[in-house]
């Protein structure tokens, strides 16, 4: 099991605090068999990182360039991701692809960037409201995973991160049963692909320490990738402490 917070454009210096709890706690999730990961902005990153050498959760980037370096200005490349500590790196979450125009074939070249870097890749999918609303849900998901993984990607170094577009920091979760369903159908996806290594799939979207026992509990449901409620440390591990016990 696989809890990984998504800072996004917030945190300063003295969000290491909250972190330093974070860390503090990270045992009582270990002794679930929960992993931990959290993803701050970038210029937090190598601090982050330094702090949590000894202790039992990893720090990721929240986006990486497909090059190694180069004249990429305000971009970071996985390997300087890797050089500052990092393990981890979300590629293709639906706010780089609404905002900066990603698709599918530019988040599989940032896969691959990762896995070259020695970083996880942890690749984002996930449907429109009006997407689910026309019954398209699950091929918009098929199209997305058959675009945004590279051929050459090593499943060893691949996460799956299912959020649906319209369930992010509104509020709103999918059903139950529309969950099960996605990530049944995710899961036949990357076993169709890769039938010797299992993939972890985490469901992303208005995840709180409230719903998170029952969405944690649901069949191929291996984590899960939390927003707002990553900036706290309570309750990021009150998430974390309602997975079911992996230990």
């Amino acid at each position: 099991m696989l809890i990984a917070g998504n800072w996004k454009m917030n945190g300063d210096p003295s969000s290491l605090e909250e972190f330093g709890r974070m860390i503090a706690r990270a045992p009582e999730a270990a002794a679930k068999g929960v992993d931990l990961v959290v993803c701050p902005p970038a210029v937090l990153i190598a601090k982050c990182a330094d702090r949590a050498t000894v202790s039992m959760i990893a720090v990721g980037g929240q986006d990486c360039h497909p090059d190694p370096s180069g004249a990429h200005t305000g971009d970071i490349s996985a390997e300087m991701l890797a050089a500052c500590g990092a393990r981890y790196v979300i590629v293709g979450h639906s706010e780089r692809r609404t905002d900066h125009g990603e698709t599918d074939a530019l988040v599989a070249k940032k896969a691959e960037a990762a896995q070259r870097g020695g970083l996880v890749a942890i690749v984002c999918v996930g449907e429109t409201e009006a997407e689910r609303d026309a019954g398209d849900a699950l091929a918009v998901v098929k199209r997305q995973i058959e675009g945004s993984l590279p051929a050459t990607l090593d499943p060893a170094g691949l996460v799956l991160a299912y959020e649906p577009v319209w369930a992010i920091g509104t509020g709103k979760t999918p059903s139950i049963d529309d969950i099960a369903e996605m990530h049944a159908h995710i899961r036949a996806l990357l076993e169709s692909r890769f039938p010797a290594v299992p993939v972890l799939i985490l469901y992303g979207g208005s995840v709180k320490p409230g719903n998170a026992a029952e969405i944690l509990a649901v069949d191929n449901v291996d984590g899960a990738l939390v927003g707002g409620a990553s900036l706290k440390a309570d309750d990021f591990l009150g998430i974390a402490l309602a997975a079911p016990n992996h230990g």
